[in-house]
């Protein structure tokens, strides 16, 4: 007799609300496996009008934030963001889980959260529990329509290889921390399938020394039936339609969210808050926390201090995905 699934607390969303609940842990058996070459040829049918329904959702999101988000305040242009995110979520099919414990912070000043990349996605299931906005590649703000809503919903550009763009940047970010709003960072400048992390890249860390604004590590991860999956990974030549279309005929998708620790800031250097936060972030999902060398790249503190030492990283693997990817100085 098999053993009984094993409940893991977790925080589900309920209304506009995350709860506290108890997701149960489905077994893996020969009936779900029938169930799902059922499901997905479904699926398959059913996607093209969700990608109808997806792109309706980006439009009404644009002119609601070119609308109204220059004349609200903070808290409800946030709210509306959080909205629309959870909303994109339940048309994609990803179920959202953050493990009890922690919480997005409640402070008078931003946080800088540093994440790890794998999807284009992520930053939706970011948004979706707090109203972050992010740093992105600067040619996302000229891409058809995305542009113009990341550009709306108050994404922070930065041009890739350009000191004066992280300078610039730093000051911008710095100031959005002072102010209270939280910045998202993927420090690793791309995206990679979720089963291992690349180092961590720290020129846009200063921007929270400057505001002495906490630092605080998010790790993600993506799930189906409580096994990791690469099913929404965003990586190589792969589209964002062709991804977009994965994601939508995966069934049972869940994406993780772990709210980890500050890391302690007192007395570091931005390389070394870096690397704890990539630390911190490899420890709870499970990976290895030694950092691969970037292909071609000197030693770790040369990638810190040299803008363009994201190149070689960016020759091998995916692109930023909108609006998440740091440039990777």
């Amino acid at each position: 007799m098999p053993p009984s699934p094993q409940p893991s607390p977790a925080l589900r969303e309920r209304g506009n609300c995350l709860v506290a609940a108890h997701v149960s842990t489905p077994l893996l058996d020969p009936a779900s496996r029938t169930g799902d070459r059922l499901l997905v040829p479904a699926l398959m049918l059913v996607a093209p009008l969700l990608m109808l329904v997806i792109v309706l959702h980006v439009l009404w999101g644009l002119v609601v934030a070119a609308a109204l988000f220059p004349r609200v305040p903070a808290a409800v242009s946030g709210a509306l963001v959080r909205f629309w995110s959870r909303v994109l979520m339940v048309v994609l099919g990803v179920r959202l889980e953050v493990p009890t414990g922690r919480a997005p912070p409640a402070s008078a000043c931003g946080a800088l959260l540093l994440m790890n990349h794998i999807s284009w996605a992520d930053v939706f299931v970011l948004a979706a529990v707090t109203p972050a906005r992010f740093v992105a590649k600067a040619e996302v703000e000229h891409w058809p329509l995305v542009g113009r809503f990341a550009t709306a919903v108050g994404t922070v550009f930065v041009e890739r290889g350009r000191r004066h763009s992280i300078s610039r940047v730093n000051q911008l970010v710095s100031a959005r921390l002072q102010g209270g709003q939280s910045i998202g960072v993927y420090p690793e400048g791309t995206t990679t399938d979720g089963t291992q992390l690349l180092r961590f890249h720290s020129n846009l860390v200063q921007a929270a020394l400057d505001a002495s604004a906490p630092v605080i590590p998010v790790a993600l991860a993506y799930y189906q039936d409580e096994r990791p999956t690469t099913a929404a990974a965003f990586i190589g030549d792969m589209t964002l339609i062709g991804s977009l279309w994965r994601i939508l005929v995966t069934p049972r998708l869940t994406a993780r969210l772990h709210w980890l620790a500050p890391v302690d800031c007192a007395g570091q250097t931005r390389q070394e808050i870096a690397r704890r936060a990539r630390s911190a972030i490899a420890q709870a999902l499970g990976l290895p926390d030694g950092a691969p060398p970037a292909p071609g790249a000197g030693t770790d503190a040369d990638a810190d201090t040299d803008a363009d030492g994201d190149a070689d990283i960016a020759r091998t693997a995916r692109s930023d995905a909108y609006p998440g990817g740091e440039s990777g100085p």
